[in-house]
């Protein structure tokens, strides 16, 4: 009786050793569910030009928070610092119409507000700055101590 061919033992070989994978619906339902990220915290600092009309520094500014807005983000507070004197001259400036945002947004939305920033006539700079989860945790806490103490029995309660 002759052996069996090389090409047989090696497949029996293989098969024995090698796990089966299974490709059925549970698999496919798994590569289709996403895992729920939460968003991550941004500052926008904007330096517009001050010779600018208030309305285009505020349809910037509503531009900006629309776009966070739209990609399922949370534009949250908006200081609005004014005009500030630089230390330099900046493109033949010596001042600057302050604004700084802050947001919770994916990464793609902040590409986007910053695209919009550096096409737009009425910026002069702008950074976006994402902040580190340890500075946010801080913050927010320091913000719900100080909310706490605001309260009616807080240090600045009337005693009766």
């Amino acid at each position: 009786m002759a052996p069996p061919p090389a090409s047989t033992t090696m497949t029996r070989l293989y098969e024995a050793t090698l796990p089966r994978v299974r490709r059925g619906p549970e698999r496919m339902s798994r590569r289709v569910q996403r895992e729920e990220r939460p968003l991550r915290p941004y500052e926008v600092m904007i330096i517009l030009d001050p010779s600018q009309e208030e309305d285009v520094i505020r349809a910037t500014i509503d531009r900006s928070t629309g776009i966070i807005s739209a990609g399922g983000g949370n534009p949250g507070r908006v200081d609005r610092w004014g005009k500030r004197r630089f230390a330099y001259e900046l493109n033949h400036r010596w001042e600057g119409y302050y604004v700084l945002i802050e947001a919770s947004a994916e990464p793609a939305t902040m590409d986007e507000v910053s695209r919009m920033l550096t096409l737009s006539d009425a910026v002069i700079r702008h950074k976006v700055i994402r902040l580190p989860l340890v500075a946010t945790r801080a913050r927010s806490a320091a913000a719900a101590t100080a909310s706490s103490n605001s309260g009616p029995d807080g240090p600045g309660a009337k005693e009766s």
